[in-house]
């Protein structure tokens, strides 16, 4: 949960000062590529995470990785989320980032959940319906599950609509559950 809520804070700052420097795309380059490589590789978090890390080698360590990788204004947001201790929420702050940037030029990302892969016809109609329901440009992220027993579940903008086959059976016995037999 604070790892949310500092990524929207930041992220939303982030989207702020790129624009105000004119270098959305390139700040949406670098940070998702900055964020993607600090998922893979955590040692640069565990390093800058480290308490008995001094604050001053951590701006060092920052600027030998950095400086010549990212914008100034990007280098600086570094700087200041190492002298806030928020480094660790950067993969974090980059992906939100990158939802808020594609929110901007009109992206969205949903997700659809099934038992099994769905056909290219199907998954165009659901970014063609999703689209006209939202105004959106959809990217569609798929996802098995096979508890969900049959039909799917799509998430789009922390919404959920569900059209499993399993909330329907436990929709069903709730209601059933609540009949008075006598």
């Amino acid at each position: 949960m604070l790892a949310q809520q500092v990524a929207k804070k930041y992220a939303g700052a982030l989207l702020e000062l790129a624009n105000e420097h004119n270098i959305l795309d390139k700040a949406w380059d670098q940070f998702k590529s900055v964020g993607d490589y600090l998922k893979k590789e955590r040692t640069f978090l565990d390093i800058m995470s480290a308490p008995q890390v001094p604050d001053e080698a951590k701006e060092e360590l920052i600027g030998k990785v950095f400086s010549t990788r990212l914008e100034k204004p990007l280098f600086n947001f570094m700087l200041f989320l190492a002298r806030k201790r928020r480094i660790a929420f950067l993969p974090d702050i980059a992906d939100e980032f990158d939802r808020l940037v594609k929110a901007e030029k009109g992206i969205a990302r949903a997700t659809c959940i099934t038992t099994t892969r769905i056909s290219d016809a199907e998954r165009k109609r659901l970014i063609e319906n999703l689209t006209r329901k939202t105004s959106f440009k959809i990217e569609l992220d798929e996802k098995i599950d096979k508890s969900i027993v049959g039909g799917m579940i799509v998430i789009l903008h922390n919404k959920i609509i569900d059209g499993s086959i399993k909330y329907g059976l436990d929709q069903l016995k709730n209601r059933l559950m609540k009949v008075r037999v006598h």
